[in-house]
């Protein structure tokens, strides 16, 4: 068989085979990007820290869930780094001093909260980020500590907390003495107990210490301390540990989380922050040997979730300890003081300059803090959005607003986009709440109130414009004991503009906005007493914050079909039915195949087409099960089938989501990012163009504008524009990419000038701001991008002509196959048939986004630039308001869609004020192109002058100077009119009133531009004088032609040299 045959067979195969996966590939989507929107202002958990010591501008840090990022300029700027890798929770973070384009990175957060994020082994990079590699530890699932060697690159320590949802042997102190290429665990305790800290001597890279932590969680409770805690000590780079005791002066009996700190001044000076029966400071001075205890005030209180200490490198009794605030001891630890007051609370990370102490970076629940005075003044960075929200929810203002709570971030309001020139900032986000942020939803139809809820179901009805707050928590009539989830659920009636759900054991419904609650449910829960038990949560440390609350409601979804259907979801694994209102019950549990009995139910979507279908997302990460799980039912719960699994997407399932029309449209957010399938689940393929692997909590569809809003936690809310391609392709099977160009159908657009703007005028860098989205008419493209020219199967048959192909006579035909070309030409239509707008774009194989920006053509203005074969018309003023239709060709394809210009929503203008400032933007584009054509010719005038000189070199000595001192004087005169239009071309310098011909057309622009409404009086006066200035100029360049350039011509053709063109007088009309 030939070559090419082959080629050609293994294509087809190829094809046959992604049609039939219905798998996208998403190499062809490249060009449609899903906005970031943030917001930044709170910022979220920094977890890791790292500075290159010799050039302390370039700053490395780790985030929660948020992926690992860097500064080139002391924390102006900030890049993500680790984008392109499958999950972002960092746990540390460590750059090789001698080599700083050295990183490794420890992923899964080591700070073990009820929502943290795990993690797949350690990552190095050997260019400053730009690549990275997996180098092992993959089941670790928690990495604290990188200590990488002082001398020797190729050995690095590791301090692997394991997972805390439930035991494994993948942790403790690893070692690679090869670069990574292999590991040795060299300190392991037991299944539970994994490293919490590790520290090295700075002057002996063989001693280390190694802070023990037995410790575990259950989605019910945690505990903190056990057999398994302990301090160890190496000499010989982990070959051999000593456990240190209470004979050695550390407190007796368990223990829990140690945190520790060795003073780069003095080594043998060597602290603990020890979690016992009594939690305390200890302190060791002798390398670590012997201990005493030097305080038990202020030193912290939640072990568990931050037990960091740092010692400064130049000052051993200086110590900072990291706790819900920053607290600092300057006596060895004997007393301790408050600092950097006005930052978040919860303090994770702390790095110091080694030779500049006063150089100081702390990570906190609500970002990164920045000090160069020792911590008595700190700058908050505004420019990471790394908020870690759990749900968002959108209203019906144009453009839409977004709500979501964060976690330890409150709860916000926020545009999807702005019609400023300023962009989406941080201070366009309203609080509406506060503590750990978890639902906002708008009230239907009256989005000037929300319902903000934070943790426990402590849930208010806000009002926005005037910050009123109305408790509406329920209580039950006969004082029966709720319990609300850490994150409970809460949903508005899609029936009721006042109506809402609650979930406590019970479901609960208003029908009043919140001012009066039923109960139309019995306990929904398994109620296991067991379960209820989180007042004794905590282990060593009691931590009673509702986090463990359990045997609870977590997923309400009323059906938008049927007022009496609803849907409840339990985290202690009930998946409950009504179709009666809420007057009986089935639980559904049991007939979801490979979910284990008690797994979360957090997630449930219900279809909008059909009565009967649903889509259930389960997780059960919670008791050490990471696998995604999302079932799908068409008949009410009597079966499902699973869609989602271990083979088809990575990271337990968090959310889902099914398009409104295209029922094989689906969405599924897992921990590690988010995922599309177009056939309705039975393939998924994951969404990373620009999108990072971050978990993925809330997915929703915005009725009117199409869009899919996701709420990350991890990396704040990003927004994917108008999904109705996407539908098409499912809809159509992916045939639709087959044709070799298709234009999908263009979303509505809005007439909008630039709405004001607040906050910062000018911020310069290391202000935040979002990805926007302007009122523009934005198109979405598909050009096939196997190969410019159409394939045999994209050819049209024989006496056929394929959708789009233009139309083109017998005897034209040169290929019989049909052409895609580089460029793309946008014709704009009203709608009466006239052409309104034309421009060009370059063709982005695959599908892509393009802008029409709502604009008419325009006209030129004088210039002295020459005008390209290949310009585009000049941009123009603004379309009226109304439906155009754009035609779109490409090579030998066209195809054309249409869309709606509305009217600015905030605007009052009148049709016929609109029509009358179009009008007289008409009129004035009349008075400009005579001004142009009066300067073209002008233009023209002095290059055939010089046309002429160049033609004379030749010419006898006489006739070449009588002619040239005509020149001559004929370029003083181009001169002198050249300056009525503009300023003369060698100028320096600023005159912004120049009182010339361009200045006066442009003020008349401006007066046109801004009248909104009716003219205005001003604007019509300056119109006149526009006219007439011009009148008066075009009068003096005919003048100009028709006596003194007219003679010069006549004398140049007396010699024979026919240089010149036809010159026309211009008459103002």
């Amino acid at each position: 068989m030939q070559p090419k045959l082959l080629s050609a067979l293994a294509l087809s195969l190829c094809c046959l085979f992604s049609l039939h996966a219905q798998k996208l590939n998403l190499d062809h989507f490249k060009e449609v990007k899903i906005r970031n929107i943030g917001p930044a202002g709170m910022s979220g958990r920094i977890t890791a820290i790292d500075v290159v010591n010799s050039q302390p501008n370039i700053i490395y840090i780790g985030t929660a869930s948020g992926g690992a990022w860097r500064s080139t300029n002391g924390g102006t700027n900030w890049q993500p780094i680790f984008d392109g890798q499958p999950l972002q929770s960092i746990g540390a973070l460590a750059i090789n001093q001698r080599n700083p384009s050295e990183i490794w990175v420890g992923t899964g957060e080591g700070n073990p909260r009820n929502s943290y994020n795990s993690g797949e082994g350690i990552f190095r990079s050997l260019d400053g980020g730009k690549s990275w590699t997996r180098m092992g530890l993959e089941n670790t699932r928690t990495i604290h500590r990188i200590i990488l060697h002082r001398d020797n690159p190729d050995i690095v320590y590791v301090a692997a907390l394991g997972s805390a949802w439930g035991p494994h042997e993948e942790r403790g102190v690893f070692r690679t003495t090869d670069g990574g290429r292999t590991w040795d665990r060299v300190l392991y305790v037991n299944e539970s107990t994994g490293c919490a800290d590790l520290v090295v001597d700075p002057t002996n890279p063989n001693k280390l210490i190694a802070a023990m932590w037995e410790h575990g969680r259950k989605p019910w409770t945690f505990s903190s301390g056990g057999e398994g805690s302990g301090l160890y000590v190496t000499f010989d780079g982990g070959k051999n540990w000593t456990k240190r005791t209470s004979e050695d002066g550390l407190p007796e009996g368990i223990l829990g989380r140690i945190g520790l700190a060795i003073a780069p001044s003095k080594p043998n000076i060597v602290y603990a922050l020890v979690e016992a029966k009594v939690n305390a400071l200890y302190k060791s001075e002798d390398g670590g040997f012997q201990w005493r205890k030097v305080s038990d005030k202020d030193i912290g209180n939640r072990p568990f979730y931050y037990a960091d200490i740092f010692v400064d490198p130049q000052n051993e009794n200086r110590i900072y300890n990291l706790w819900s605030q920053v607290s600092r001891s300057d006596d060895g630890g004997k007393t301790f003081a408050r600092i950097a007051r006005g930052t978040h609370a919860d303090h994770h990370a702390f790095w110091v300059h080694p030779e500049n102490p006063d150089y100081l970076i702390e990570g906190n629940d609500g970002g990164l803090n920045i000090s160069r005075d020792g911590g008595e003044s700190w700058s908050f960075v505004q420019n990471l959005p790394l908020g870690q929200f759990y749900h968002v929810n959108v209203d019906m203002d144009v453009p839409y607003n977004i709500g979501g709570g964060l976690q330890d971030n409150g709860s916000w309001v926020g545009p999807s986009a702005v019609w400023s020139w300023s962009g989406l900032r941080n201070h366009d986000w309203q609080r509406v709440g506060g503590g750990d942020g978890f639902d906002v939803v708008f009230r239907p139809g009256d989005n000037r109130y929300v319902y903000s809820m934070y943790q426990g179901g402590n849930v208010s009805l806000v009002d926005r414009k005037t910050g009123d707050s109305k408790f509406i928590k329920p209580v039950h009539p006969d004082g029966v004991e709720l319990r609300f989830n850490w994150n409970a659920a809460i949903s508005a009636d899609p029936f009721n503009a006042c109506g809402v759900y609650f979930g406590s054991q019970f479901l609960h419904r208003s029908l009043d906005c919140g001012e009066s609650w039923e109960i139309i449910s019995p306990d929904l829960t398994t109620n296991d007493p067991e379960k209820q038990k989180q007042y004794e949560s905590g282990g060593l440390t009691i931590d009673d914050t509702r986090a463990e609350n359990h045997t609870t409601i977590v997923a309400i979804a009323p059906s938008p079909m049927d007022e009496n259907v609803i849907w409840v979801g339990t985290d202690d694994g009930n998946l409950q039915l009504t179709r009666d209102g809420g007057a009986t019950w089935v639980n559904l549990a049991s007939r979801l195949p490979g979910a284990r009995p008690g797994s979360w139910i957090p997630f449930i979507e219900v279809s909008k087409r059909n009565r009967g279908e649903a889509f259930v997302v389960v997780n059960d990460y919670r008791r050490n099960d990471w696998r995604p799980m999302a079932y799908h039912t068409t008949n009410f719960g009597e079966t499902f089938t699973r869609i989602a699994d271990e083979n088809k997407a990575s990271g337990h399932a968090l959310s889902i989501r099914q398009d409104p029309e295209a029922p094989g449209l689906l969405f599924l957010g897992t921990d590690y990012g988010l995922y599309i399938s177009i056939d309705g689940g039975a393939n998924w393929t994951k969404w990373t163009n620009g999108y990072p692997s971050t978990p993925t909590r809330d997915l929703v569809i915005h009725p009117r504008d199409q869009d899919l809003v996701i709420g990350t936690f991890g990396r704040s809310i990003w927004v994917l524009d108008d999904i109705r391609p996407l539908r098409e392709i499912a809809q159509t099977k992916g045939k639709v990419l087959e044709q070799p160009f298709r234009v999908f159908q263009a979303p509505d657009a809005y007439r909008v000038d630039s709405r004001p703007s607040y906050g910062v005028s000018n911020p310069a860098d290391g202000d935040f701001q979002g990805d926007n989205r302007w009122a523009s008419a934005m198109l979405t493209v598909w050009v096939k991008p196997e190969d410019k020219k159409a394939t045999s199967e994209g050819q049209p048959a024989a006496g056929q002509k394929q959708r789009g192909q233009k139309d083109t006579e017998e005897s034209e035909i040169k290929d019989p196959a049909p052409k895609l070309g580089k460029k793309i030409e946008f014709i704009v239509v009203d709608a009466e048939g006239d052409t309104i707008r034309t421009f060009t774009e370059e063709a982005k194989p695959g599908l892509a986004r393009y802008t029409w920006d709502l604009r008419e053509n325009g006209v030129r203005y004088p210039s002295r630039r020459s005008v390209r074969p290949d310009d585009d018309p000049p941009r123009g003023q603004r379309a009226l308001p109304g439906q155009y239709k754009l035609l779109l060709n490409c090579g030998n394809y066209t195809d054309s869609t249409t869309v709606t210009v509305h009217q600015d929503p905030l605007s009052e203008e009148t049709p016929e004020e609109m029509k009358e400032q179009h009008a007289a933007y008409e009129s004035y584009y009349a008075v400009v192109e005579k001004a142009t054509q009066g300067f073209d010719q002008l233009q023209e005038a002095a290059a055939t002058i010089k046309r002429v000189e160049e033609a004379l070199a030749n010419a006898p000595d006489s006739t070449r100077e009588e002619i040239t001192r005509l020149g001559k004087s004929l370029k003083d005169s181009l001169a002198v009119l050249e300056e009525l239009y503009m300023l003369p071309e060698d100028f320096k310098g600023i005159r912004r009133s120049t009182g010339m011909l361009s200045s006066t057309l442009r003020d008349a622009s401006s007066y046109i531009r801004s009248s909104e409404g009716r003219l205005s009086g001003p604007a019509r006066l300056v119109m006149e004088q526009a006219k007439a200035r011009t009148s008066g100029v075009l009068e003096r360049v005919n003048a100009f032609f028709t006596s003194d350039f007219a003679a010069y011509r006549e004398k140049v053709e007396a010699v024979a040299y026919s240089l010149f063109k036809e010159y026309e007088e211009i008459r103002m009309e």
